[in-house]
């Protein structure tokens, strides 16, 4: 369990489980520890949360079960940060050998046994475990080519468990008798993606006429089938907002039009909004309620479906003037949001847009430990957001798993996570 010395000292001492072990049967030490925050923070690595820890000025191992993180600042959001799988700890023999992206090694509950991309994965139980007793002896994991032959694989009891994303999906799973469906509110958001750094999405008052033409609960029940809710930027009930206290958050589109015609755009201006294929299942159908909606204002919208890996390499790049993305949520504010709106942060290419207000509070509620002031501060960061409108947030999903009613113990998290699987039991 990690301890903070001497009350937020600017350090962050961890002692770590002397039985825990690799799949392999090697120790974890704190040279893997160091070795792996290390390779994150290496800018060639291009790890997507470097960000967040940049904070970390050194790293010292006193012994082989305790790690020191020494701080350049307070850093209340770092322990979050590090219970993500992007803080995931290696073998430091592994990345000295090169071997990270090749050969899987980890100290989780399972091992990678075999691999068939686009089809199956077979994972066996780690005896080296230090978890605790698993009740199964490993997971065969299936990439079936559509949710309807995932759901139809669980009618059938070829499947014990399987994710869900498709909402029209997940509603047809109480119907079964042997089903049940785990939906729990995620912290992932649905939003549209605008480009500040292409005209006209550089001109505030254009940005602002998008998010006032938007009708967002039209959008959650045609698109999402009312599975979700209206959100602002921030997902996580202990710093969000009401979303009505935000900027335009109901649809006016009589002042969409005259922000148009202020910022010179009366008649409106054409331009391509991408989306990936099936990623989420309810891409689509956002960027064609959002294309009708646009209309109103005259901007001709122009939808462009992308193949997934064809996306993310786009998205990377900020090579769009508008995208529909789901993108990941957070427990907290600051690694949800600083690698997007700090000057410092790492996808800066996708967000093109960065001001000093944004910069500023993100780096207050970062430093600032009392909780309600934290709170105070990043409300502030989600109205100036909302207000300047660099995205259109639109909003929240539920997060979905089913599974055949025999099996027992899932504890679904609203961060997707499926380490609650370790719980699960099955029929004797």
């Amino acid at each position: 369990a990690p301890a903070v010395v001497g009350a937020w000292a600017w350090a962050a001492r961890f002692k770590l489980n002397p039985n825990a072990k690799f799949s392999d049967g090697a120790a974890v030490t704190s040279a893997d520890v160091k070795a792996s925050f290390e390779r994150l923070l290496d800018e060639a690595t291009a790890a997507a949360a470097r960000s967040n820890f940049l904070s970390i000025a050194s790293i010292d191992t006193p012994d082989a079960q305790t790690v020191v993180f020494n701080l350049s600042q307070p850093d209340a959001p770092i322990l979050v940060a590090m219970a993500t799988i992007n803080a995931a700890v290696v073998p430091a023999s592994a990345i000295t050998a090169g071997t990270i992206e090749t050969k899987a090694l980890g100290s989780g509950p399972f091992k990678l046994d075999e691999w068939d991309p686009n089809s199956k994965e077979i994972l066996s139980l780690n005896a080296d475990w230090a978890g605790g007793k698993v009740a199964y002896d490993g997971i065969t994991i299936s990439v079936l080519p559509d949710e309807t032959a995932i759901l139809a694989s669980l009618r059938a009891g070829q499947t014990d468990f399987a994710l869900l994303n498709d909402p029209l999906v997940a509603t047809l799973v109480p119907n079964e008798a042997n089903l049940q469906l785990n939906s729990i509110p995620g912290l992932a958001y649905n939003v549209l993606q605008l480009n500040p750094s292409r005209p006209p999405m550089d001109n505030l008052k254009v940005r602002q006429a998008i998010s006032c033409a938007v009708n967002r609960d039209e959008v959650l029940e045609t698109a999402l089938l009312g599975e979700g809710k209206v959100t602002g930027p921030l997902t996580m009930p202990a710093y969000a907002s009401d979303p009505n206290t935000l900027f335009c958050y109901k649809q006016d589109v009589e002042k969409a039009k005259a922000l148009m015609a202020e910022a010179g755009f009366a008649d409106g201006f054409s331009a391509k909004v991408i989306a990936a294929t099936g990623e989420p299942p309810v891409a689509a159908s956002e960027a064609q309620v959002l294309q009708a909606q646009l209309a109103a204002i005259g901007v001709k919208l122009e939808i462009q479906m992308m193949e997934l890996n064809v996306y993310v390499d786009t998205w990377l790049k900020g090579d769009f003037d508008m995208a529909v993305a789901q993108n990941g949520g957070r427990p907290d504010p600051y690694p949800m949001y600083n690698r997007y709106f700090t000057k410092d942060g790492n996808l800066l290419k996708v967000s093109n847009y960065v001001d000093d207000e944004l910069d500023s509070l993100l780096q207050q509620g970062r430093v600032e430990t009392d909780v309600a002031k934290r709170k105070e501060i990043f409300q502030k960061f989600e109205a100036h957001l909302a207000e300047m409108a660099p995205w259109i947030w639109l909003s929240t999903s539920n997060t979905y798993t089913a599974q055949l009613k025999t099996l027992s113990g899932f504890e679904p998290s609203p961060t997707g996570t499926l380490f609650g699987l370790t719980k699960v039991t099955l029929p004797q």
